[in-house]
């Protein structure tokens, strides 16, 4: 046997896991390499290194690879990882620090398009106080010097009036009291559905008026600041859900409905975040007791407010015969720890809601997988392929329509297919939307906003005329 030596030993550097323990909590050293957050990674065969080997990397004090990966700056902030990791480790935080710490440190970014567009919409929020998304996309072009790509989605859009030309400033409101609170629900619409998600505002306002409940947009609400936020500057992305909180607290309601997957998401991750009652702390004015007020999905409120049978008995054109499947994304339920979901990996709530309206939900694998909505503007070709494979996988369960509830992933499975270059289009809607057509309300279910258009599908089954 050949002498071969003593093995090369390696000197573990802990100031970086250091920094990553002082600035998020999180101790990495009590990662094992269980490669969990590998396994459930929608974004792993796009990323240079994976999620576990940039664990293990910050563990050792590997800045080369730890601050160059390219792995941060991909990773789509959808929380398979923190949801699965068996050491409560927030992987996501970690990756989100990581980017950060880059900057900090003068690194250059290793997807240099993500950190223009985390940017671009921290500057306009800070100038409009909400999103702007078509100033978002056009600074996107002339920064990237990609000034034809998604040229055709774009166009698509504009001619169904799913983009305002002008920004929308949200000026700060005083937080007062306001009329009928008590007796009703507050209603944060979040930035996409007064834009690209106006389907979705139209068929929510109309179902909750149709079941009798009563629902205030509150004056003066700010963006929640989405992910970018939360991973560019945690104080921002902190400070901003926890102003809102304290609007609506301030105005008399106990709770507050948000139909955006990712605003409820960062509502709750904030008010997660604040629960030891120093939410002064984050920097937010006015701050609230971050137990003071429920925040809920739209299908929470509706099934805490309507019994299933009462919701049955104002059904006037049960949808039977329509095979679908519900995808609720990543955000409307993990963390559990943040959004109190009892079942992360497998919600049923939109698929009770579905089933009294009449709609033959089927079975799916993939109702909390990724669509890879966080890389929409600056890589599309990760959105394509796992939006692609979503779309692919519910013909597979039968299915003849996608039912969603969150605008980012509408977008990316509705708004993208004629990039697909599928065989033929699937419907994707709003569970709003198939709601209203329910409930009588064909005109609100505004399925003529949809890319793909439904209604061909639902005059087919019956439930809109022929002509």
């Amino acid at each position: 046997m050949t002498d071969q030596g003593p093995a090369e030993q390696r000197t573990v550097d802990s100031g970086l896991a250091r920094r990553v323990q002082e600035e998020t909590g999180e101790n990495v050293f009590l990662c094992y390499q269980c490669v969990k957050c590998t396994s459930g990674c929608p974004l792993a065969e796009f990323m240079d290194w994976q999620p576990n080997q940039v664990m293990r990397a910050v563990q050792m004090g590997d800045a080369d690879i730890a601050l160059s990966s390219e792995t941060t700056w991909l990773c789509a902030a959808c929380q398979t990882c923190t949801t699965r990791c068996p050491q409560g480790i927030d992987v996501a935080g970690v990756m989100e620090f990581l980017t950060r710490e880059a900057l900090g440190q003068g690194i250059k970014p290793a997807v240099p398009e993500v950190d223009k567009f985390n940017k671009a919409f921290m500057r306009e929020i800070r100038i409009w106080r909400r999103a702007y998304e078509l100033g978002l996309m056009a600074e996107m072009k002339l920064r990237t010097g990609r000034l034809t790509q998604d040229i055709d989605l774009g166009l698509r859009m504009l001619a169904k009036r799913k983009m305002p030309f002008l920004p929308k400033a949200a000026p700060r409101k005083r937080a007062k009291p306001v009329d009928g609170a008590a007796t009703s629900v507050a209603y944060y619409p979040g930035c996409s559905l007064h834009s690209t998600a106006t389907e979705f505002d139209v068929s929510a306002r109309a179902v909750a008026g149709a079941l009798g409940m009563k629902l205030i947009e509150p004056e003066g609400w700010a963006c929640c600041g989405s992910s970018v936020a939360h991973r560019a500057d945690p104080e921002v992305g902190r400070s901003l859900p926890l102003e809102n909180l304290a609007l609506v607290e301030k105005g008399g309601f106990d709770e507050v409905t948000m139909p955006c997957a990712s605003c409820f998401s960062r509502h709750k991750i904030a008010q997660y975040e604040a629960g030891d009652g120093d939410a002064a702390a984050d920097g937010a004015a006015d701050a609230p007791d971050p137990s003071a007020v429920r925040v809920s999905t739209f299908i929470e409120t509706i099934t805490r407010h309507v019994e299933p049978d009462v919701l049955a008995e104002r059904v006037e054109r049960p949808l039977s015969g329509l095979r679908a499947v519900c995808y609720y994304g990543c955000l409307l339920t993990r963390p559990p720890e943040a959004t109190g979901a009892e079942h992360p990996e497998n919600p049923v709530d939109m698929d009770r809601l579905m089933s009294v309206v009449g709609v033959d939900v089927l079975d799916w694998s993939y109702k909390t997988a990724c669509c890879g909505a966080a890389n929409s503007l600056t890589r599309p070709d990760i959105v394509l392929k796992l939006s692609g494979d979503l779309i692919s996988h519910a013909r597979e369960a039968g299915a003849e329509a996608i039912v969603v509830a969150c605008p980012l992933c509408h977008l990316n499975l509705d708004a993208r297919q004629t990039q697909m270059k599928l065989p033929e289009p699937l419907p994707v809607l709003y569970f709003t939307q198939l709601m209203a057509l329910a409930l009588g309300l064909p005109e609100e279910a505004a399925l003529h906003k949809n890319l793909v258009d439904p209604r061909p599908l639902m005059r087919e089954k019956g439930f809109l005329p022929l002509h």
